[in-house]
């Protein structure tokens, strides 16, 4: 109780930094904030200048293959597959900002409150913008990503994240599921949000969509943005986990028809984090060439569970795009993905064995530091590949390491030519970081 009480005090006493950014952030200090900027955040990190809506939703595909019921002979059975969502969305200028998340905890149990800015069911703003796609891991759900959500939205973004079937917190199917139906929920989504009638579907330009996954999120973009999946996924015959009944990830392989009909033209630009799957050959060289479309790949140099070292053969295969790797050197698989870990997180969890602060947060970094750093590189990425706003690839255009940057300045406080410090980043702040690019064919 003591270390929650500490908990609770720590985030209570950061909150009014967030206030601190932008008019139209909560005043009143609460626990469990996914808002926070610290006053280090690089130059794009900030909340931008439209209020924040959310709006609930849910999406049936009404003849989804249900991989859970499959035999290993016979015809696989299909049926309604639905994905509860959430919608977060520019709003009306004068929108009051706050709104509280009914969620739970990765126990699958406890349930928890998370604070953020958007307004439900709020009047969405005038405009055109447009949408990404965010997807969490597993086991995860659509508010483990909320705080990247919220922040692109105020950016003049739509942004979806829904639960995945048999892959959330309290609904942890067999793994095989996630392998067969993740990239196929992404492409569903998209599909989804396109054929909205209403007032978000008016302002929703599906035409120019992005895709965020994290984890098993990122396994599912990969292969929805093109990396087709290998000979030795399909015909593997082991470990049992990773085996689908009737050769199911056939659908997925690079090369076969579904795969093709799969990968969609409206999506513009990819972000995987910590994508899992090259570790255990789910792709090879030649899958992750088909890869076409700009990637960002955001790791952890100390990641164990993708393993970092199959995370950079992703980012040296991809030779089929231009294609970045942010690295947070010494952070694990949670590098800059999920939110702040709940202050309920901390107390040990009778069902886990331990407490669930672990799969929040990392061992070595902050993680609102790595949050802002995240809403810092995303904004400037699909602001460039989706809006087409060329003045942000100055801020992906970086010396490798941070460590490495030189900062010059003349007698007026402006960079010189000799100046190699990181672009949008404090004084002293760009630390422990790396920034790769390679370039198509590359």
């Amino acid at each position: 109780m003591k270390r929650l009480m500490m908990a609770a005090a720590m985030i209570a006493c950061a909150a009014p930094l967030a206030a601190e950014q932008t008019p139209t952030a909560p005043q009143e200090a609460q626990v469990n904030r996914i808002d926070m900027i610290r006053p280090d955040a690089p130059e794009l990190a900030p909340y931008g200048p439209f209020p924040v809506g959310v709006r609930a939703a849910e999406f049936t595909d009404p003849d989804r293959i249900d991989v859970k019921a499959t035999m290993a002979t016979g015809t696989p059975p299909r049926g309604p597959r639905t994905l509860p969502a959430e919608i977060w969305y520019p709003a009306a200028q004068g929108t009051a900002p706050g709104v509280a998340y009914d969620t739970m905890l990765r126990d699958g149990e406890t349930q928890i409150q998370l604070h953020g800015r958007a307004s439900r069911d709020a009047t969405p703003a005038d405009g055109n913008f447009p949408l990404l796609i965010v997807s969490h891991g597993f086991p995860g759900n659509r508010y483990l990503l909320s705080h990247l959500a919220e922040n692109m939205a105020s950016k003049g973004y739509v942004v979806v994240a829904a639960d995945h079937p048999e892959s959330t917190y309290d609904d942890m199917g067999p793994f095989t599921s996630t392998l067969v139906n993740r990239a196929v929920d992404q492409r569903f989504l998209l599909d989804s949000m396109a054929g909205l009638d209403d007032d978000i579907g008016a302002i929703t330009d599906a035409e120019n969509t992005g895709v965020v996954g994290y984890s098993m999120g990122g396994y599912g973009a990969m292969i929805f943005g093109g990396a087709g999946l290998t000979e030795t996924a399909v015909q593997r015959d082991q470990p049992e986990r990773f085996i689908p009944p009737q050769k199911l990830l056939s659908r997925l392989q690079a090369g076969s028809n579904e795969h093709a009909d799969l990968v969609d033209p409206r999506v513009k630009a990819v972000i995987a984090i910590a994508p899992w799957g090259r570790q255990y050959e789910f792709w090879d060289a030649e899958g992750l060439a088909g890869f076409e479309k700009p990637l960002m790949l955001v790791a952890g140099s100390a990641d164990d569970v993708s393993q970092y070292d199959a995370i950079r053969q992703i980012f040296d295969q991809t030779t089929g795009t231009t294609r970045h790797l942010l690295t947070f050197n010494d952070a694990n698989h949670n590098a800059a993905a999920a939110m702040p870990a709940p202050v309920e997180s901390w107390e040990h969890s009778e069902s886990l064995g331990r407490a669930p602060f672990d799969h929040y947060a990392d061992a070595v970094w902050d993680t609102v530091r790595m949050n802002n750093i995240l809403q810092h590189f995303a904004t400037a990425y699909f602001d460039l590949h989706l809006k087409g706003d060329q003045d942000k690839a100055r801020f992906l255009d970086l010396t490798p390491a941070s460590d490495d940057g030189i900062q010059a300045l003349d007698d007026n406080g402006k960079p010189t030519a000799d100046n190699t410090y990181w672009a949008g980043f404090p004084d002293r702040s760009a630390k422990a970081l790396r920034f790769e690019t390679h370039q198509k064919g590359e």
